[in-house]
C-alpha cells in the first residue's frame, strides 16, 4: 500500500498541472465566478464533477463524484469579493480530506478511515510550517513562513505514517508541514508552487 502511494505521489509531483477553465469576466460576488475560482483549485477532472460550497457552506452546485470545493481563507470574504482565486484559498477536497479540514478549524482531533487528498491549484496566502492557525507572517516563526502556489496534500489517517519526511519547504520536495501535532500533513509542490515565496532561483520558475 505504502509503495502504491509513493508511486502515486511521485507522479503527481512531476506532472504540470493547470486549471483548464478560463476565469468567467462578471463579479467575483457571481455564483458563476465563485464556481470557477473554488472548482479550479483542483485538476478539471475533479473539479468540474465536484460539490461548491460558498464562505458559508450554502451549495453554489451539487456535485457527483464525492469531492468538495470551497473558499479556504478564514478570513471573511470582502463585500465585493474576493479579489482573486489565490486569495480565496479554495481547496478541493475528498470525504477523508473534508473531515480533517472540519477538525482543524474546530481543533479537535482529526478522526479519518483512510488518508485523505486535498487539492489547492491556486495556492494560498500563508502559513507557519510549524504551528498551526497562525494567520500572520508577522506572528509566525522566523524562517517558518511559506506562502505555497499550487500544490496537492495528504492529509493521513495516522500521522506517523508520513513523519520521516522533510520539514524543508525550499527544496521542492514533499515536505511536512505542522510536524508533531495532531494535524501534520504532506504539503506535495506542483508546477509554480514557489511563484509567492524567495526560493533558490532554480526552483522559483
Amino acid at each position: 500500500m505504502y509503495l502504491y502511494r509513493a508511486f502515486f505521489l511521485a507522479s503527481l509531483w512531476t506532472a504540470p498541472l493547470f486549471a483548464a477553465a478560463t476565469e468567467p469576466d462578471t463579479s467575483h460576488q457571481s455564483k458563476k465566478w465563485q464556481i470557477w475560482a473554488y472548482s479550479t483549485a483542483a485538476p478539471s477532472f475533479i473539479g468540474d464533477s465536484a460539490t461548491v460550497l460558498d464562505q458559508n457552506n450554502d451549495v453554489l452546485r451539487q456535485g457527483t463524484n464525492g469531492w468538495t470545493c470551497m473558499p479556504g481563507n478564514a478570513r471573511p470574504m470582502p463585500q465585493t469579493g474576493w479579489d482573486d482565486a489565490h486569495q480565496a484559498m479554495p481547496v478541493c477536497a475528498d470525504v477523508e480530506s473534508l473531515k480533517w479540514m472540519q477538525a482543524y478549524l474546530t481543533e479537535s482531533i482529526p478522526q479519518l478511515n483512510h488518508d485523505g487528498f486535498m487539492w489547492m491549484l491556486h495556492g494560498d496566502l500563508g502559513e507557519d510550517n510549524t504551528t498551526p492557525m497562525v494567520m500572520h507572517q508577522a506572528d509566525s516563526t522566523d524562517g517558518h513562513w511559506i506562502e505555497s502556489g499550487p500544490h496537492l496534500m495528504l492529509m493521513p489517517k495516522d500521522p506517523q505514517t508520513i513523519a520521516g519526511h522533510t520539514t524543508d519547504f525550499r527544496t521542492g520536495s514533499p515536505y511536512l508541514m505542522f510536524a508533531g501535532s495532531p494535524y501534520a500533513h504532506l504539503m506535495i509542490p506542483v508546477d509554480g508552487y514557489y511563484q509567492y515565496s524567495t526560493v533558490p532561483e532554480q526552483l522559483n520558475r
